[in-house]
């Protein structure tokens, strides 16, 4: 009887969840929890913060070269200034995510002013793109309880990192060194989430090349957060509020 009752339960509700908007479909990856590393075997995820900027075609050039996939986090600024880059990072099939409308650090702010952090940036992405992000990253990786509560209740996953390039520390050809050297000690200690800043130009012109290349070399899959996460594409946006 309990067989007859599950597989007709099955039969109900099969339709439904076939028939449900790619939006409504259950995420797979928790809301308002930190994550650091990709759980997808053999995948690393290049992130890209505080952009687009001027440099950033060019670093898309570049992944396109390699065939490789990264996360852009923005923030209003850059947002504003460069439409057209946003909608060929999706074309591309970059991801793209929030940093804040305006680099805050989040736990300084009243409840109302990180949501509004949030909100106006999604309403300027949401102009160039069509839709809004479900994943962000805290500007300086600071939060707090709160914080995390208003990005559960606002639907966001919250992403830090577990190799830090330090690239805004060296963007001169004679210091780049050091961020390469960071990324490839935090590689082999089993980081997976690249943080990396593409308002940098030496990260453009140097760093992400060297990255892509020893990533490569690994026989590691380059690739957005969501998919090192196992999260659908239909997961890392939705329509709006």
């Amino acid at each position: 009887m309990y067989k007859f009752f599950a597989l007709s339960l099955l039969m109900t509700l099969t339709p439904y969840v076939l028939s449900a908007p790619l939006d409504k479909v259950i995420a797979t990856v928790p809301t308002g929890e930190i994550i650091r590393s990709c759980t997808t075997p053999n995948t690393v995820a290049l992130t890209f913060d505080d952009g687009p900027s001027g440099y950033t075609p060019q670093l898309l050039d570049l992944l396109s070269e390699y065939g490789a996939k990264a996360t852009f986090f923005m923030i209003g600024e850059g947002s504003q200034a460069y439409p057209d880059t946003i909608r060929r990072m999706r074309r591309e099939g970059h991801q793209v995510g929030s940093h804040t409308l305006d680099h805050a650090s989040l736990p300084s702010l009243s409840y109302e002013q990180i949501v509004q952090q949030m909100t106006q940036l999604e309403g300027i992405l949401q102009s160039a793109m069509g839709d809004i992000p479900t994943y962000m990253r805290p500007p300086y990786f600071e939060v707090n309880e709160q914080v995390l509560a208003v990005m559960s209740e606002l639907g966001y996953k919250v992403v830090q990192s577990s190799i830090d390039t330090k690239d805004y520390e060296n963007n001169d050809p004679t210091r780049i060194d050091r961020s390469y050297e960071k990324f490839v000690n935090e590689l082999n200690a089993g980081g997976t989430i690249v943080l990396a800043h593409d308002i940098h130009e030496q990260t453009v012109v140097n760093l992400a090349r060297r990255m892509l290349e020893e990533i490569k070399a690994r026989g590691f899959r380059m690739t957005t957060v969501g998919e090192c996460l196992g999260e659908a594409e239909a997961q890392w946006y939705r329509q709006g509020r």
